[in-house]
């Protein structure tokens, strides 16, 4: 099974939301959907200053398998973007969890509305 990190919330779409300590949320795709995606060839990724609905599409994964579209597990501002994915796409199947975060976003309100705990999770995968 999926590694499932408990330090975080959970889309249905397969996304992860991580509240970090200054406010921000570190956003990014499950060890789940890395896998189902196979290796990834490319990812779109909004620029900061882009402000997201949560729920709403925000870039595009392509993989050898696919494309597929991120949904914002949280709405608000982006505020940084991981560079080095642009360069280093295969970053998001080698570590999904850490080096491999998308966005990180100042949330519209506090809260993980309609996002699932680890726990959760991980039953919808079961």
């Amino acid at each position: 099974m999926s590694s499932i990190p408990q330090d975080r919330h959970y889309a249905k779409s397969h996304e992860w939301a991580k509240p970090e300590p200054d406010g921000t949320v570190l956003v990014g795709i499950t060890d789940y959907a890395q896998g189902a995606l196979g290796d990834i060839t490319y990812v779109q990724l909004p620029k900061a200053g882009a402000t997201l609905a949560a729920g709403a599409v925000f870039g595009v994964v392509e993989s050898v398998k696919a494309a597929s579209d991120l949904y914002a597990p949280v709405g608000g501002t982006v505020i940084e973007v991981n560079g080095a994915l642009e360069s280093a796409p295969e970053t998001v199947n080698q570590d999904p969890y850490a080096r491999g975060w998308m966005l990180r976003v100042r949330p519209a309100s506090p809260g993980a509305a309609g996002l699932m705990d680890a726990a959760a999770y991980g039953a919808t995968l079961a």
